[in-house]
């Protein structure tokens, strides 16, 4: 019996060692689920458990953090991550001046980032540091440029200005100040207020008192709302033009009758009804957009699909880079990081990724649509 046994086990464990152990990814996630970028940080942190759990022969691990909306929380969770979850890559964070606070310690890490925030100051100009961030949203000029033609064929010719103070703000000031100026408009008021403010009563009455055709406002989450609802109670009537950074249900809900007329330049999430099914990015968008309101009842923000568009970028890259070394060593990092630069039409949920070593975001002219607000609805503007 004893043999018996002992032959038994004998074969159990050859049959074990016979077969290839599984192989694990780990993908850490920073995310501000809490904290004045919660209505950001929210459908990308719910977001994850929609990501691919497996990569090829890969079975994925994610560890998700929440840095609470503190660019300091920012730097411990990702220092965590790389040195003591070893991670393969990470996600995040949600925050602009959060994901500016964390490059050097991707870039010294060897570490890739794909970074769901709006600025393209992550990625731009790019550095040696920067070679590590992949930014899954649409840079600033592809978004200003469609704002400032439609303000040319409306004959807007001054404009006020209102944005974050930091990096976000300060540099869709910059892109669109220069795409402004060459079109002969003309910045007649520059405001700045913090994400945190629950008053901008002062910045708005400068802007008001200048008097400009239109007022563009360059914020995120919740805090886009602030300037507009302001500034429409002090009696301006000119047309507001928002980033893709207002892009989410609850600019509509905060806003209500006060945001209706607005003008943004985002994702064709917010009018998906009326996309083409020609539009490639339209099928996956909807899967997306189903998977999440089965889970948790609701329809995403278009912030939620930045973390989703990671999922399907490390999708593709993933299997390219284990052709070359395996995960958990710095050469797959590196090899992973390679392999996100050469990522070439990868159809995602707001458009078309082609990475090269100069745009580590990759959208054209696909990845945004013309949006107005009617009658406390997204639709698209013809």
């Amino acid at each position: 019996m004893l043999l018996k046994t002992l032959a038994t086990a004998a074969a159990v464990a050859a049959a074990l060692a016979a077969t290839p152990a599984l192989a694990q990814l780990k993908i850490g996630v920073v995310t501000s689920a809490t904290g004045p970028t919660a209505l950001v940080g929210i459908p990308q942190k719910n977001s994850v458990a929609l990501l691919p759990k497996k990569i090829g022969n890969l079975d994925v691990q994610y560890i998700s953090l929440d840095d609470a909306s503190d660019p300091n929380q920012t730097v411990t969770d990702f220092k965590k991550l790389i040195s003591e979850d070893k991670v393969d890559a990470i996600i995040g964070p949600s925050g602009s001046p959060n994901a500016m606070g964390v490059i050097q310690f991707a870039a010294e890490s060897g570490t890739p980032m794909l970074a769901p925030v709006g600025t393209a100051a992550v990625v731009l100009p790019m550095t040696p540091q920067k070679k590590w961030v992949f930014k899954t949203t649409q840079n600033d000029d592809i978004i200003a440029k469609a704002l400032v033609d439609h303000m040319v064929k409306t004959h807007v010719k001054t404009v006020g200005f209102i944005g974050l103070n930091d990096a976000f703000g300060e540099n869709w000031l910059k892109v669109f100040g220069n795409l402004a100026k060459q079109h002969n408009i003309k910045v007649v008021a520059t405001e700045r207020y913090q994400r945190s403010d629950s008053s901008v009563t002062g910045q708005a009455l400068k802007i008001f008192a200048a008097k400009p055709d239109a007022v563009l406002i360059a914020g995120t989450g919740g805090a886009a709302v602030l300037p507009e609802v302001t500034l429409a109670k002090q009696g301006y009537k000119g047309t507001f033009y928002q980033t893709h950074g207002a892009a989410l249900p609850a600019f509509l809900k905060l806003g209500g009758k006060y945001v209706n007329g607005t003008v943004l330049a985002a994702s064709l999430m917010l009018v998906l009804p009326e996309i083409p099914d020609s539009n490639p990015s339209k099928k996956v968008a909807e899967k997306y957009i189903a998977a999440y309101e089965k889970l948790y009842g609701q329809k995403p923000a278009t912030f939620g699909a930045n973390v989703y568009d990671a999922g399907l970028l490390l999708e593709r890259a993933v299997p390219v880079a284990e052709k070359s070394a395996k995960p958990g060593t710095k050469e797959f990092r590196s090899a992973l990081r390679t392999a996100l630069e050469n990522v070439h039409e990868l159809v995602a949920t707001q458009g078309v990724y082609n990475m090269t070593p100069e745009d580590h975001s990759g959208f054209d002219d696909r990845g945004r649509e013309l949006i107005t607000v009617k009658d406390g609805q997204w639709r698209l503007l013809k």
